[in-house]
């Protein structure tokens, strides 16, 4: 668990969040141990902006990764850390490819974080 949120620490490093000022970084584990990055893009016009967990889901996905075990998220403005929990976007596209026991580690540092499973976080969520 320490190495993947140490990984979205690293990721956290190349957020893209001029608008808001506050950094985000995701590190996926996939059941065969396979671990994608991403960061928060923001764009001036706010839509486009991206989150740190789509974006490492969706590069997970791009390469034909569809089964996930885990995901770390760190997050805070310059020089602070605090357990950012997903935004509603996230949890949706988590549904769309993550089982409800799936792990969602929000963490201030590699000593204090939260674990719930999907299924705590987005309680009767909507899928097909």
């Amino acid at each position: 668990m320490k190495d993947l949120i140490r990984k979205a620490f690293e990721a956290r490093k190349n957020s893209y969040s001029p608008y808001s000022g506050f950094q985000v970084g995701a590190a996926l584990q996939c059941e065969d141990g396979t671990v994608y990055t991403g960061c928060n893009v923001e764009n001036a016009a706010y839509g486009p902006s991206n989150c740190a967990e789509r974006t490492a889901i969706f590069k997970a996905v791009s390469e034909g990764k569809r089964e996930f075990a885990r995901i770390a998220i760190v997050g805070g403005h310059e020089g602070e850390s605090v357990a950012p929990t997903p935004c509603g976007v996230c949890r949706q596209v988590m549904a769309e490819f993550c089982k409800p026991s799936f792990e969602v580690i929000m963490a201030v540092s590699e000593e204090e974080y939260e674990v719930m499973t999907l299924g705590e976080l987005l309680p009767r969520g909507f899928t097909l």
